[in-house]
């Protein structure tokens, strides 16, 4: 990955944008798999690379800052399997370090900020940075009364009464003192005796093991059954606070006394110190401890000791002023690769996994070591770019494991030296091993070449990505099948009663009821293998009241076999086919059999890689680009008159660029010749028209056009619509309101919604025929900001923009 010095070497604020974009969904996505999921996919260390990417990108191009999902995002939205808490004070993230000199610019930083002379007394306390589940408790006159975990930081997940069965969190407060209100912070972890003898019994039940003890403290505190967590040793350090109706004490040092006093367990490696020396002394004595500790940490937190200065210091965007984590470096060792295995990601993503012979890193034993994907395997990156200077990885070859972050190891670079004669390149597959089904490698956008990752094509009816798929399915912005929570979807697919989208209009009572029976008596046993009770029998009530639940699931089916084509489509999970593509399709297509066979004929007409690279090129559309294809790039360094794109060409065979649009085609392609060669490469593959019909369409567009072909190209996917389409029908999409105030309008939405969701604020400005923004520009008509709007809010008093309240907007569309 390039560093922030090379990022922008050549600058443009289309690049900046698109790399923004992405950037903020690989955050997003990643911080759904660690925080909701439990299931991180990538390390610490490339999680914290991201960010810092991201932040350089906003530090050189300030209007992007707060536009992207992650710019300002803590953790991930809470599972819907949980009610939900919303936090009185925000529960931030921490700013990170990963060398000394950056602990001293932090040191430095404080200290301009608050104009505190070199010559006096600043005093930081340092902590172990636990590896494990952030908490919030919320006593009340002494008594916990609510427990919840970070989610996205304004909104966690209520885990009460899981957090009673951890010991170390006492359910009445000790000593007297506590404010009325107090909410106290802290982590929930395992130590590793606690781990292995977990996972030992996981083993021995057949089940899969944890891949860690963060995600096993994880799993653990976030049951649906108490009595799992009961069974499993869960440990509390305290060591920050959210609400509290008065003052505990001057100093961060003096709120971690009272609460030992309270009986709040706090860390006994907890110090004060007096400069960054003192601080980085700390942080390499305890690095030299870790292993011995006995439960994981992954770095160690400074934090400005005086409460009253912390104040002062404040916030900045996702993190406060006054506090730092200084993460440990990379653990590493040598081993050699026995096998490379492939699994099928939720996503359909084929994930390569390296079996290493056994060895230690970091004091834990590593034989499995992730490879990401087939270009990190091949040694290229997403953007073309080479990895480890473009050595590929394959079995029989010594390569360098590294433990980053203590979340899931992977292999960093080979060791080519030591490479076998007969070490033979690895050979991905082309077809999924889980279903059969086409495996490819998708047009990157950006770069207009296939993409580091190849998927299997076979959404619908891949057993691999099956239950994903069904919970987007039923989804609120697909079928919206009220009752199909992730647990039903979960227990169904896993009893054989749904394997595709069909199955759920074919449900009947009975082989419901028989999947939700079976699945009782499986947690009934599994508490048994961990020794936690058994629950009593339902009651004759509780029966009546999950026969009722039953009934009212078939019942919510029948209610929706009817659906608008943009909701069907978008429920399908067609890669690339978001709402709003699936919008423009559904306004360009009466029903599916109609676009079905549009998408066959676009197949029978697509263009080659090199037209669709050219096509994804920034500022040059397709009438530029068409015109590129007849005459040529023009070699003049100096025209007479520079045309932008959609004015009057130039005569006698001659086209004219504007500097931006010849920029952008040399940034991508590198020079004059070889623009000139990818012209003629681009020539040659050339679609028909029925392909056009898609791509030249500014809301659908090559890529999205490609992944339709590629997803109907699969017969098991063109079965599984077909199959859908014998039990449900399709309605023309309905047409934006044209009579309306907001008709025509641009609406953007920023900070927290409280009275809808995203997601339903959008749809409702849509239906009243508003466009709605990511962004606010000068061609936005009104911002409507919840709590903890941001930088949109300075953008729109920038460009005189009218800002309303959620409560004034819903007033609004009340009159509309």
């Amino acid at each position: 990955m390039p560093t922030s010095d090379d990022i922008f070497a050549a600058p443009s604020p289309e690049a900046a944008r698109t790399e923004h974009a992405a950037l903020s969904a690989r955050i997003a996505e990643a911080d759904r798999l660690y925080h909701q999921e439990d299931a991180p996919e990538i390390s610490d260390g490339e999680y914290d690379a991201l960010r810092r990417r991201l932040e350089d990108i906003e530090a050189k191009f300030p209007e992007l800052a707060g536009t992207g999902e992650a710019s300002v995002s803590v953790g991930a939205k809470p599972s819907e399997k949980f009610a939900k808490v919303r936090h009185a004070v925000p529960m931030l993230s921490l700013g990170n370090a990963f060398a000394d000199a950056e602990v001293e610019e932090f040191v430095a930083r404080v200290r301009r900020f608050l104009n505190w002379p070199d010559a006096d007394p600043l005093a930081f306390t340092a902590e172990p940075k636990i590896d494990g589940l952030s908490l919030a408790l919320r006593y009340e006159n002494g008594r916990l009364v609510t427990a919840a975990t970070r989610g996205d930081g304004e909104t966690g997940e209520n885990v009460t009464a899981n957090a009673r069965e951890v010991g170390d969190i006492p359910q009445v407060l000790s000593g007297t003192g506590w404010p009325a209100v107090c909410e106290v912070r802290g982590e929930v972890y395992l130590s590793h005796a606690d781990f292995a003898a977990i996972n030992a019994r996981q083993e021995a039940a057949g089940k899969s093991l944890f891949a860690n003890p963060r995600n096993a403290a994880a799993g653990s505190l976030r049951q649906l059954d108490p009595s799992i967590t009961a069974s499993r040793p869960l440990k509390f350090f305290a060591y920050a606070w959210g609400e509290v109706s008065e003052e505990i004490a001057k100093t961060q040092t003096g709120v971690l006394e009272r609460f030992a006093l309270w009986n709040l367990p706090v860390n006994p490696l907890t110090v004060t110190c007096p400069d960054a020396a003192a601080m980085i002394a700390h942080y390499e004595k305890i690095g030299a401890e870790r292993a011995g500790l006995g439960y994981d940490i992954d770095g160690v937190v400074y934090k400005v000791d005086d409460l009253a200065l912390q104040r002062r210091l404040g916030f900045v965007s996702r993190s406060p002023r006054w506090a730092l984590a200084h993460k440990f470096a990379a653990q590493k060792a040598l081993t050699v690769v026995e096998g490379i295995e492939i699994n099928v990601g939720r996503t359909g993503s084929l994930n390569p996994l390296a079996k290493l012979r056994p060895v230690t890193v970091g004091g834990v034993v590593v034989s499995n070591a992730t490879l990401h994907n087939e270009g990190y395997v091949q040694g290229v990156g997403g953007d073309g770019e080479p990895i480890r200077d473009g050595r590929d990885i394959r079995v029989g070859d010594t390569v360098v494991v590294q433990r980053a972050g203590d979340v899931i190891p992977k292999v960093m670079d080979v060791v080519l030296e030591q490479r076998p004669a007969n070490a033979k390149p690895f050979v991905f597959p082309d077809h999924c091993p889980a279903c059969g089904s086409r495996a490819v490698r998708e047009i990157n956008p950006r770069t207009g070449k296939p993409d580091a990752v190849r998927r299997c094509t076979g959404g619908l009816i891949c057993p691999a990505q099956g239950v994903e798929r069904l919970k987007h399915f039923v989804s609120r912005n697909g079928f919206d099948l009220e009752g199909f929570g992730q647990t039903y979807i979960e227990v169904l697919f896993e009893a054989g009663v749904i394997k595709q989208p069909a199955d759920l209009f074919r449900l009947a009572f009975d082989p419901l009821k028989a999947a939700i029976v079976a699945r009782r008596e499986s947690l009934s046993a599994e508490r048994r293998v961990e020794g936690a009770p058994t629950p009593k029998k339902p009651t004759k009530k509780k029966g009546e009241d999950e026969d009722k639940a039953i009934k009212n699931l078939v019942a919510s089916v029948e209610e929706r076999r009817s659906l608008p084509l943009n909701r069907f489509l978008f429920a399908l999970g067609i890669p690339d086919i978001g709402e709003s593509t699936a919008k423009a399709l559904a306004k360009r297509f009466p029903d599916m059999d109609a676009l079905m066979a549009g998408v066959a004929a676009a197949a029978d007409a697509q263009a080659g890689p090199d037209w669709i690279e050219l096509s994804s090129i920034s500022r040059i559309g397709p009438t530029t680009r068409d015109r590129l294809l007849e005459v040529g790039y023009p070699r003049e360094t100096t025209d007479p008159v520079e045309a932008g794109e959609g004015e009057e060409l130039p005569p006698q065979g001659r086209i004219r660029l504007s500097a931006p649009q010849r920029a952008s085609l040399l940034a991508h392609y590198g020079d004059a010749d070889a623009v000139s060669a990818g012209l003629a490469r681009a020539s040659e593959q050339r679609p028909g028209d029925a392909y056009r019909h898609f791509a030249d369409d500014g809301e659908i567009g090559p890529v999205a056009t490609d992944s339709l072909i590629a997803f109907f190209s699969e017969p098991h996917n063109d079965e599984a619509v077909r199959a859908l389409l014998s039990e449900v029908t399709t309605e023309p999409m309905a047409a934006p309101a044209t009579a309306t105030a907001f008709a025509g309008k641009t609406v953007v939405f920023t900070g927290s919604l409280e009275k809808m969701t995203r997601s339903e604020a959008k749809a409702t400005a849509e239906r009243l025929g508003a466009k709605v923004s990511g962004s606010v520009s000068a061609k936005t008509d009104l911002v409507v900001a919840g709590p903890g709007a941001g930088s949109k809010l300075k953008d729109a008093e920038k460009h005189g923009v009218a800002v309303v309240s959620e409560e004034a907007w819903l007033a609004m569309v009340a009159e509309a």
